[in-house]
């Protein structure tokens, strides 16, 4: 609904196209947007902690100490003349004012949410530049065993993700899931299919869904467990990445990183012991619980685009609507 992502929109639609964004309108300065703080403005929160793990990292600490400095950080200089005491955002990631962020960005795919090897020759090209970045200041194997530090953390963090929604997927198979998808309002796409599914595409209808379909995350409208599971890989995981990636060794362990995993993936293992206990009681019981009518409908529900679909588009789901492929990456 429009009212939850105004704050969205701020970032993702024209400001990531526009100078003004970074360069500020009216002042124009290339010395404004060289500073970190330029990118503060959308590169920080839950899902996308790269302002915090930055400032709280010994590189951030460095600069905001240091950045009133002009013999430590000389702003007027460009970034391929600059000699800073300590890399800024823009000097690692713009390297030499390179204007595609991503020429220099992460070996790491979905903010770190993806279970990849990360020593696959594909990401070869992408490790080495990191490399070469951070011999500037340090040496090339350094930089190697940073990498690797981060590797191993975020294998340790899939496995704690993989582990935590296999106790929820296991729990919706055996049909005790709090609710379950048929008893939801639709999804945002207009279906009901299993939240937890996406980028899965399980075969079989057991998940909710036709061959070859696949569901999205709710945020709302899903029972704890899978609320849990979307915190864990969309919060925690990426604490943990983001982290490890910024030399923020806090945020990748005590502040939610691996620390809020161990207690998410508890929750989510108490989540569904309970379940299943209610179930053998009710079951004995002889009680067929139903889910309650506010998981249908309600005034926050009626807004979700998905409700918007079936009503006005009876049969079809948000995808049956794209002109074309791709449509929904740019609308």
């Amino acid at each position: 609904p429009p009212g939850d992502t105004a704050g969205c929109t701020f970032c993702h639609t024209s400001p990531e196209e526009r100078c003004s964004t970074c360069h500020q309108r009216h002042q124009f300065n290339p010395a404004v947007a060289r500073k970190s703080e330029q990118c503060k403005t959308c590169h920080w929160g839950k899902d996308h902690r790269n302002w915090e793990a930055y400032d709280i990292s010994i590189h951030g600490t460095v600069y905001q100490v240091n950045k009133w400095d002009p013999t430590q950080f000389d702003m007027s200089k460009k970034l391929a003349d600059a000699d800073y005491v300590g890399p800024t955002c823009q000097y690692c990631h713009m390297r030499g004012g390179h204007h595609n962020v991503q020429r220099l960005s992460t070996v790491y795919t979905s903010m770190g949410m993806s279970n990849a090897d990360r020593g696959a020759p594909l990401w070869k090209e992408k490790r080495d530049t990191w490399v070469s970045v951070c011999d500037d200041c340090h040496s090339p194997r350094f930089a190697r065993e940073n990498l690797q530090a981060m590797d191993e953390a975020c294998k340790d963090a899939g496995l704690k993700y993989t582990e935590t929604f296999k106790v929820a997927e296991n729990l919706m198979l055996d049909g005790m899931g709090e609710p379950m998808p048929k008893d939801l309002a639709p999804d945002w796409s207009g279906q009901h299919i299993w939240s937890l599914k996406i980028g899965a595409y399980h075969e079989g209808d057991k998940y909710g869904g036709k061959k070859g379909e696949s569901g999205e995350f709710r945020m709302s409208n899903c029972s704890d467990i899978e609320r849990v599971c979307f915190e864990s890989v969309g919060y925690w995981m990426t604490y943990i990445f983001k982290g490890m990636a910024h030399g923020s060794w806090n945020d990748a362990t005590y502040c939610d990183g691996s620390f809020g995993m161990d207690r998410w993936l508890v929750k989510a293992k108490a989540a569904s012991e309970q379940a299943r206990r209610f179930t053998a009681l009710e079951k004995k019981a002889g009680i067929n619980w139903v889910p309650s009518e506010f998981w249908r409908k309600g005034d926050y529900l009626d807004q979700l685009s998905g409700m918007k679909i079936v009503k006005e588009f009876p049969g079809k789901t948000i995808f049956d609507l794209c002109p074309e492929p791709g449509w929904l990456d740019t609308h």
